[in-house]
């Protein structure tokens, strides 16, 4: 028990020496303005390099997010069919399936799924 303790006591201070002294040394002495803005091979920024975001293409992009992992859902249904019971599987496949789809017509009947307006 006594070496237990012994080697996590040295563990924890051993790591915790690391983590100081790889602090201390990888501290930036200075900011540097050139350092810090954005690199447009050696010339001034023209622009701002913050653009604006478009919406559209974020809700597109969360609604596959969305539909990828309902499909990560569906791919093992069939191999459940198998080990489970059916008159359960059914309803509960039927259910889920009926859900995405009503998803998808409200995002449809949104217009969400349209690229440009």
């Amino acid at each position: 028990m006594l070496m237990i303790v012994t080697t996590a006591t040295v563990t924890i201070l051993l790591s915790s020496a690391i983590m100081v002294l790889t602090t201390l040394i990888s501290k930036k002495i200075s900011e540097d303005r050139e350092k810090s803005s954005p690199f447009e091979c050696g010339f001034d920024p023209k622009n701002s390099a913050r653009l604006p975001f478009s919406s559209r293409f974020f809700l597109i992009a969360v609604i596959f997010m969305i539909f990828d992992v309902e499909i990560a859902l569906l791919l093992p249904m069939p191999i459940t069919m198998m080990t489970s019971n059916i008159k359960s599987w059914m309803i509960i496949s039927v259910v889920f399936l009926l859900i995405l789809i009503l998803g998808l017509y409200h995002e449809w009947n949104q217009g969400s799924l349209e690229w440009s307006n």
